[in-house]
């Protein structure tokens, strides 16, 4: 099976802490997380580390149980799914928003994702692959820049912090987005993707999160909105429905 990946080890554009032992524990783990299992070998050459660092680090992760380890090769741990768990029941977001999630991946044939901003990054709470053949892959938990590629754009377009971002779309475009209710981006933050977002509003008219459709360029086109546009902002309006906040949201 084909796949585009949308990610790499340490995501281009991510940020880092400025604490070095902790970006390279985390390198780890998202490299675990796209490529795992995998043996100390290939965790030296996916992350860059060198062996005495890798192998220290995942011992520690291993005491912590965010890192286990069987017939020598290192998988992400359970105790992190016990985490993810708690941020999703808390949020209840991603409960509300799988069925609608599938449903659009159904719909347009394409992978579905949903993103929700922490910091001055994006991360992806939720993901539907499409089933076969070429597809974009975006791991859950996966940390990307918030000023490249569709669901930034729509996370952006309602931000009241919008204008800290000098760096991302210029106000004309993200004026376009909430004129509109929608963006779309191609070969913006990966080669070869393209993408269509719109925003979930929360009950206060607020954003939530972007639920996001991608595929290849070669599947979408130079302008994947004329496709995806229509059945992503219906995805997004029923994720608020499942949620119990109705459509609130406005140009503002």
């Amino acid at each position: 099976m084909d796949s585009i990946d949308g990610v790499g080890r340490m995501n281009k554009g991510e940020a880092t802490s400025g604490v070095g032992v902790l970006d390279k524990a985390v390198g780890i783990l998202a490299f675990l997380a796209t490529d795992g299992p995998a043996s100390l070998a290939e965790v030296v050459e996916g992350t860059g580390l060198a062996r005495p660092t890798a192998h220290r680090l995942l011992s520690a992760l291993e005491t912590h149980h965010l890192v286990a380890r069987g017939e020598g090769r290192y998988a992400l741990g359970m105790r992190l799914l016990g985490w993810g768990n708690e941020v999703a029941a808390g949020a209840g977001l991603v409960g509300a928003a799988r069925p609608a999630l599938t449903a659009l991946r159904d719909a347009t044939g394409e992978s579905t994702q949903l993103y929700v901003r922490e910091g001055d990054a994006r991360v992806c709470v939720a993901t539907v692959e499409r089933a076969t053949g070429l597809k974009t892959t975006v791991p859950v938990g996966a940390v990307l820049p918030l000023v490249l590629g569709s669901a930034g754009k729509v996370l952006l377009a309602w931000a009241e912090d919008r204008e800290r971002f000098p760096a991302g779309p210029e106000a004309s475009v993200l004026e376009g987005v909430r004129r509109r209710g929608w963006a779309e981006s191609v070969a913006e933050r990966e080669e070869g993707v393209a993408s269509v977002s719109a925003p979930v509003f929360d009950g206060d008219g607020g954003v939530r999160a972007a639920v996001s459709a991608s595929g290849p360029i070669a599947r979408l086109g130079a302008n994947p909105g004329e496709r995806l546009a229509a059945a992503v902002v219906s995805a997004a309006r029923k994720i608020e429905e499942a949620l119990g906040n109705g459509r609130t949201g406005g140009n503002g």
